[in-house]
């Protein structure tokens, strides 16, 4: 059975590089045959297989899923942010998440094979999409466990979901920061943020990488030939969508007074956070009240889930898991 499984996975994989090769029309080729090499490991090593759910006529969203849900094992659902799909910012993590959960690990809308047809860009739509897309897989009560602005999707998945979301865990989130807040740190960074979640260029990339990141840069070597291949695959398909989910998410009006959670909430943070500093962190801590619990990270800056994988995972655990 083992071997036969073996084979079917190899299969798969072939499958997807000559469907990638075939279609370079739509992908360019060096950022799509790694993408083909991360869904090799997440299904070889991870034991996660792609799915798609179709919500209704105009909605389709995309999962990574376990291809054998284990018994005794808690359902966590990590959420990406901007800056590419679940692949590509939940690599360094699924490996050792997948061995302790069973991972439900979406795209959000208009991020890899999600798409819709709606014109509606909030973050209650992007949540509402995702529970009943894990109903229809038989999914009942689960983690969350989110970033950047995934925060701010799961933070509506526990507010809409209270009986479904048992526990949630937010990463570097401006979720509740003020206007004030907000303000300050938009002149601080001295940018469009806009140019900086969809950069158009590889300078851009990389000034958002500097932003993100404290200790190192992993893509400091990176040639700009692929850079503006990640910036065509990641950013421009669905790009007039994506710009109009920043839009919601820099308004005024998408984030004033968030309701405090009725759920048990780690919050995680960067002690070097450039993009939502640590300030935001202890706001939400005050807000969210007694059943909050804050860890900060030392060393690491907004893209936590890259700089220390391995304490955020130890994070995790312990909270979900009760260790």
């Amino acid at each position: 059975m083992e071997k036969l499984l073996s084979i079917s996975l190899i299969l798969a994989f072939f499958k997807n590089l000559i469907s990638i090769l075939l279609n370079l029309h739509r992908a360019q080729l060096l950022v799509a045959l790694v993408d083909a090499v991360l869904s090799l490991y997440f299904w070889w090593w991870c034991g996660l297989c792609p799915c798609t759910v179709d919500i209704d006529r105009e909605t389709t969203v995309s999962f990574w899923v376990p291809l054998h849900r284990r018994i005794g094992k808690p359902v966590l659902i990590p959420i990406h942010g901007y800056g590419g799909n679940s692949q590509w910012q939940f690599l360094a993590q699924v490996g050792p998440l997948s061995r302790s959960f069973n991972l439900f690990i979406p795209d959000l809308l208009f991020f890899g094979k999600s798409s819709t047809k709606c014109t509606d860009r909030t973050y209650e739509f992007q949540a509402r999409c995702i529970v009943e897309a894990l109903k229809r897989m038989g999914v009942g009560k689960f983690s969350v466990y989110a970033i950047s602005y995934g925060g701010f999707v799961g933070y509506r998945m526990a507010k809409m979901y209270p009986d479904e979301v048992e526990k949630i865990i937010i990463v570097s989130s401006g979720i509740g920061c003020t206007e004030e807040q907000k303000s300050k740190q938009l002149r601080k960074i001295g940018r469009d943020p806009l140019e900086l979640l969809l950069p158009n260029n590889p300078r851009d990339l990389r000034t958002l990488i500097d932003l993100s990141l404290y200790k190192y840069d992993p893509f400091k070597w990176v040639p700009d030939f692929f850079l503006r291949e990640f910036i065509e695959v990641m950013c421009n398909e669905h790009r007039t969508e994506k710009s109009e989910l920043a839009e919601h998410l820099l308004s005024g009006s998408a984030e004033k007074d968030p309701s405090v959670l009725t759920q048990e909430t780690l919050l995680v943070w960067g002690d070097q956070d450039e993009v939502f500093p640590v300030s935001f962190a202890h706001h939400l801590k005050k807000h969210l009240g007694p059943k909050s619990r804050l860890e900060i990270i030392k060393d690491a800056g907004h893209a936590v889930n890259i700089e220390a994988p391995g304490h955020l995972n130890d994070l995790i655990e312990s909270f979900i898991l009760g260790e």
